[in-house]
Formats: structure tokens, C-alpha cells, sequence
């Protein structure tokens, strides 16, 4: 299964009857799964099969989605407001007898609020129920496309994290060949920095000294957070060769890479050993940063 991004953009548009519909969907990161919906009045019946249909197919993102729908070729009908007429006729008899007028013309008549009014042919209903399945539908071809689309982002971001991990076994190898971090090269300048404190002060106890020595040297082994990071490598390796959504794993991974990047840091007295640390320290933050856009 291929990795896929949580960024995405599909667009898709279609006709059904008199119905123009077009999607618009845009994908972002988020922890979860949120589908935020934009619906022309009137059309919220087909929400519950749109979301459905994402929870199908995503599992992280935050998708934004806007329908629009517009009826085309539909022609104008006029009609007359009756109750308005009938009220506006009404009061124009009863101020016939009242005022000195001429009396009123059609034109004049019909031009005043609300007496016509121009309207769209009503919907029939089977042609609504159409066109709702026309853009149900549609909602199911662009998110297939913006689904694609996250997974060529997904690909990419794949061959960027395979190269990460790659560059993080090249400094492990490199941390593991420091001749610093050796045994005796350790003791070495333990054993000067004690030859320091004796030639300074004859009240310091040898054994004592070489006992602290010792305890030191233990302390500044890295050999364990090697073989964390070894494993951590592979296994890295491993979720991003099967993919799916990985993301929050790889997003924990990257952690424990840098909470053993950062014992390394700390334990090493060697400046060769700090630079690579500081190297592995800035590849493991590049690492992190693409998992952010993972599913």
C-alpha cells in the first residue's frame, strides 16, 4: 500500500438535465478527519452519502469541499401576484369616487411591487432527484482524484524519508567509527585530566579517582543509543517500503530519533562525535518535518 500526503486539490464538474454542477476540494494536514462541506441552500440531502464516502476512502486531512449548481436554459415565467393585484384594484375603487383622477392604466398598474413577479420554471421532482445523484456521484469521481493525487504526493514524500534514514545510517556509521568514542581513547583523557588534579594537589586519592574514571567512561558509552538508532532505522525503513497511514507512527519514530540524537549530544566529550550529533540532529528535524504531511 502507497504512502499518501494529507495536501491535495481535485476539481470536478458535470451536467445532469438543466443542472450545471462543479466540486471543488482542497486537502490540508490535521490530525484527523475532517470534511467541511459548502452547500448551495437547499441541497444539504446529499451531505450524509458525501461523508460517508470520505470516511471510506481518507483518514486523515482536513478537506474542504464547495459545490455549485446552477440551472441553465430554463425559461423565465411571469406570472401575476393575484392576492396583490386584487388588494391594489381594491384600493384603487375605493379612491375612485374620492379623487379627481384619471383613471389607472395597465402599464401603470402592473409596474407597481409585486403585482408580477418573473420566475424560474418550478423543479420537478424526479428531475431534482437526478441531479442530487448527478452531484453525489461527482463528489465520488473528484475525491478519487484528489485520493490520487495525495498518494503522488505521498510517493515523493517517500523517496525524500527513504533518503533521511539513509543520511541518519551514514552518521550513525560515522559516530561509530569516531575514534573518539573508543575505550581508550575515553581512558586516555580521563587519564590525563587525572594526571591534571594529581600534579595539582597530592591530597587526591588514586584509586578513588580511577574508580570515578571508570564510572565516567561507562556513562559516556554510546553504544546503546547506536543500536537505538539502528533499530529505529530499520524500522523506519520498514513503514515507509509498506506505507499506508503511517504518519503518526513515523511521527512517534522521529521522536525517539531525536531523544537519542539528543543522548548522544550530551554524552559525547569528543568534538568530532558533537559535530556529527549536531548533524544527526538536523537531518532527524528534516525527517520530522516531511512525516507532518503523512497521513
Amino acid at each position: 500500500m502507497a504512502l499518501s500526503s494529507m495536501t491535495g486539490f481535485a476539481r470536478g464538474q458535470g451536467v445532469c438535465g438543466a443542472y450545471v454542477w462543479a466540486w471543488e476540494l482542497k486537502s490540508v494536514n490535521a490530525k484527523g478527519l475532517d470534511l467541511r462541506l459548502r452547500l448551495p441552500p437547499g441541497w444539504d440531502v446529499v451531505e450524509t452519502p458525501l461523508r460517508s464516502r470520505a470516511a471510506e476512502c481518507l483518514i486523515r486531512g482536513t478537506i474542504y469541499g464547495t459545490l455549485t449548481v446552477k440551472r441553465e436554459g430554463i425559461a423565465p415565467v411571469v406570472r401575476v401576484n393575484e392576492p396583490v393585484l386584487a388588494a391594489v384594484l381594491a384600493t384603487v375603487n375605493s379612491l375612485a369616487g374620492r379623487i379627481a383622477a384619471d383613471p389607472p392604466r395597465l402599464d401603470g398598474i402592473l409596474s407597481l411591487k409585486g403585482v408580477i413577479e418573473v420566475v424560474d420554471e418550478d423543479e420537478r421532482e424526479d428531475d431534482r432527484r437526478r441531479a442530487e445523484a448527478a452531484v453525489v456521484a461527482g463528489f465520488h469521481e473528484t475525491l478519487a482524484e484528489l485520493v490520487d493525487m495525495r498518494r503522488r504526493e505521498g510517493a515523493a514524500l517517500g523517496e525524500i524519508l527513504s533518503q533521511r534514514l539513509s543520511e541518519i545510517a551514514v552518521l550513525a556509521a560515522r559516530a561509530e567509527a569516531a575514534p573518539g568514542r573508543g575505550p581508550e581513547a575515553i581512558k586516555a583523557r580521563m587519564a590525563e585530566q587525572i594526571g591534571t588534579l594529581l600534579g595539582a594537589s597530592d591530597r587526591f586519592d588514586p584509586d578513588r579517582l580511577h574508580q570515578e574514571a571508570m564510572l565516567i567512561a561507562s556513562k559516556a558509552d554510546i553504544r546503546e543509543e547506536l543500536d537505538r538508532l539502528a533499530s529505529h532505522i530499520a524500522q523506519g525503513k520498514k513503514l515507509t517500503a509498506d506505507g499506508g497511514p503511517v504518519g503518526r507512527r513515523l511521527d512517534f519514530l522521529a521522536q525517539e530519533f531525536n531523544r537519542e540524537v539528543n543522548t548522544i549530544c550530551s554524552k559525547s566529550n569528543d568534538v568530532e562525535l558533537t559535530n556529527i550529533g549536531l548533524e544527526l540532529k538536523t537531518v532527524v528535524e528534516q525527517f520530522r518535518e516531511q512525516i507532518q504531511n503523512l497521513e
